[in-house]
């Protein structure tokens, strides 16, 4: 016979949906609990929504990202300037990120850099902090930078480098952005582009390269080339996260940070 406290397949599915809307991407218990014992005290109890949340109020992403789209590109239009592009994303809130990050990832370092550096999303670090590239990861970039004489604490536009990503808020469980919620970022991070008008642009990943430059070539195909991207030279080079995780790989990176240096000499 059922127990009375099993979940429906209904309240199961919608349990399921409103945990991954918090982004939850792993089981754990409020008690720790023995495997390996031959029984249990009781039957585990069901996991439920707080009752305080209404389902059938949480947005589809399927059916509201077209209009979520449209809005980003009329507020992102509508922006004369970064401080106006980092306020109109604070209150921008059709994308879904934003309700499982604890903050707005927007920028760091100067606006006036020749060269704009534009990563995939935040991460932990990021998240909590507010800045991209603050993590393992960030640590790595600001090395990468300093070899070839830029860094994103430099006054002078010269030496300064200006970072971004092209998802503003970290995605649960760090998992890869969706293309919906790539596209929702975009029109900011176009308008990012034309206001702080960088000289260069580095892509640091598949990601951001793909989106810019609307390919399905992988960054190990692209990396290391120059391509013109509305009248601006784009480098695409592989993301720190991934040299990390593939150190033999960095020699790949320093040629490409080596081109840049080239251009910004020559």
């Amino acid at each position: 016979m059922p127990d009375e406290r099993d979940l429906k397949p209904t309240e199961a599915r919608d349990a399921l949906r409103w945990l991954l809307e918090m982004g939850v991407d792993e089981v754990v218990g409020d008690e720790p609990v023995n495997r390996l014992a031959a029984e249990q005290a009781g039957p585990a109890q069901p996991i439920r929504p707080p009752a305080s949340i209404d389902l059938r109020t949480l947005p589809s992403r399927s059916t509201s990202s077209d209009q979520a789209i449209s809005d980003a590109r009329t507020v992102a239009a509508a922006c004369g300037g970064l401080r106006d592009i980092e306020a109109a994303l604070l209150r921008f809130d059709a994308c879904p990120l934003k309700r499982t990050a604890t903050n707005l990832v927007f920028g760091d370092g100067n606006p006036q850099a020749r060269v704009m550096f534009i990563g995939e999303a935040p991460g932990r670090d990021e998240d909590e902090q507010g800045k991209p590239f603050v993590g393992r990861s960030g640590k790595l970039l600001d090395r990468m930078l300093a070899a070839i004489g830029l860094s994103r604490h430099s006054a002078d536009s010269e030496t300064a480098a200006f970072i971004t990503n092209v998802i503003y808020w970290r995605p649960p469980g760090n998992r890869k952005p969706t293309d919906a919620e790539t596209q929702m970022c975009l029109p900011f991070v176009l308008k990012t582009i034309e206001l702080a008008d960088p000289e260069f642009i580095v892509c640091l990943g598949s990601t951001p390269t793909q989106r810019l430059l609307g390919t399905t070539e992988g960054i190990l195909r692209l990396r290391g080339t120059w391509q013109d991207f509305h009248g601006r030279p784009l480098l695409a080079t592989l993301h720190p996260a991934y040299l990390l995780r593939q150190p033999a790989q960095k020699r790949l990176a320093w040629r490409d940070f080596l081109s840049l240096k080239r251009r910004l000499v020559g």
